[in-house]
């Protein structure tokens, strides 16, 4: 087993960062707070440099790093937030920066990452192939490999952000944050267990890409064969062997959180919050909403990431949207004759609703002769509203068929 990093090695890296990266603020969360019975915080890296935490872990490393080695430049792979951590640490230590990120990364993480200097390679489908051809540049070049994880000094710069939640809050009960590879949770863990071990440290998964629960039923480290989440800063098929060591000794319980749930929380950071998340740096939140860990209070989620594609956000939104029933796509198939879509839509009207969009439809083959499909999306107000709805239409002769059926 690795051994593991220290305390004293997270204060050293804080003296590091002095002057570089923000203190970024820790909010109260009104809604987690009523919702949990007890006080609930944010701890808002979305607002620091490079839009995330990565930048502590990246500068850390880099500025490290001898003469000679700053000379031969530095590779690293990441979907985009290591990636633009990398680019700025790289910057701001005068040496050059080469970036793999896997085909298809958001196009304002490659933006971004390429404003703060560092050149772009696409390489593979997700951030193991892209790592692995980082790798492979690296030992061709002698480019310096900054891996976005499992390192003891990027592990020590991520574990910074604990060092400022306990600043602040020295009664944190719990602190709760996304896995991926595990490096930000390492550092943290380092060093609640070392101030006050009974703090609480909880890791939250996307379910579509969770191999940390596999790997500590295992043992060890174990590989996922595939993973689908709109989490892509979390999408990680296997944990490091250092950040393994970590979480396996120090965290107390890892959860999962699906799509539809990490959406949800999305919609209330925005709209309660006012604060732009992506959906790997809100999985902290969207366990709590969604009763997934217990926890001790005060508790502490870290907002990990703010760098979200604005046309993921749209589509995000509106999945949190439906998820929270406040957006309902619903199918109605009634008799095509004059009238019928004027009294569909009137009858929605009368029930508090707004049609968004509707979309008429007569040459579906599954449909009977003389019968019409008319797809809808309808703003309600909220869940309640949207079921009440739904009985309305099919009280009135109407087959309704939702998303969710």
């Amino acid at each position: 087993m690795p051994d593991l990093i220290t305390l004293a090695d997270v204060e050293s890296a804080r003296e590091l960062l002095r002057g570089v990266i923000r203190k970024t603020p820790l909010e109260p969360c009104r809604p987690l707070t009523a919702k949990l019975g007890g006080p609930a915080w944010l701890k808002c890296e979305n607002l620091q440099r490079a839009g995330s935490y990565k930048v502590r872990g990246a500068y850390v490393r880099i500025s490290r790093l001898s003469d000679e080695e700053k000379a031969r430049g530095v590779v690293a792979a990441s979907a985009g937030n290591h990636a633009q951590g990398v680019a700025l640490a790289a910057g701001l230590n005068h040496t050059k920066a080469t970036v793999f990120m896997p085909v298809g990364a958001p196009l304002p993480k490659v933006s971004a990452t390429k404003g703060y200097g560092a050149s772009i390679e696409l390489a593979g489908t997700t951030v193991d192939e892209a790592l692995e051809a980082a790798k492979e540049f690296s030992d061709r070049t002698g480019a310096v490999f900054i891996h976005p994880f499992d390192h003891p000094d990027v592990i020590a710069g991520q574990g910074t952000v604990a060092l400022e939640i306990l600043d602040e809050l020295p009664d944190v009960g719990t602190i709760i944050t996304g896995i991926g590879g595990g490096g930000l949770i390492s550092g943290m863990a380092v060093v609640a267990k070392a101030i006050r071990p009974e703090i609480q440290i909880v890791g939250v998964q996307a379910s579509g890409a969770a191999a940390v629960p596999p790997s500590l039923r295992a043992g060890a480290p174990v590989r996922l064969k595939h993973i689908s989440t709109i989490a892509d800063g979390i999408a990680v098929q296997r944990p490091g062997d250092l950040t393994f060591a970590h979480i396996s000794k120090l965290v107390d319980e890892v959860v999962t959180v699906t799509d539809e749930e990490i959406s949800r929380a999305l919609l209330m950071l925005l709209e309660r919050g006012k604060l732009v998340a992506e959906p790997a740096g809100s999985v902290g939140v969207a366990a709590l909403l969604a009763g997934a860990a217990q926890v001790s209070k005060p508790v502490v989620a870290v907002v990990s990431g703010g760098n979200i594609d604005p046309l993921l956000l749209m589509r995000v939104l509106d999945r949190g949207l439906s998820a929270a029933g406040r957006y309902l796509h619903v199918t109605v198939r009634c008799t095509d004759r004059p009238g019928q879509l004027a009294a569909l839509l009137t009858l929605i009207g009368e029930r508090g609703a707004n049609v968004v969009d509707v979309a008429h439809q007569r040459h579906n083959p599954r449909l009977h002769l003389g019968e019409v499909e008319v797809v809808l999306s309808v703003e309600t107000r909220g869940a309640e509203h949207s079921d009440r709805l739904i009985s309305a239409l099919r009280n009135a002769g109407y087959s309704v068929v939702t998303d969710h059926e």
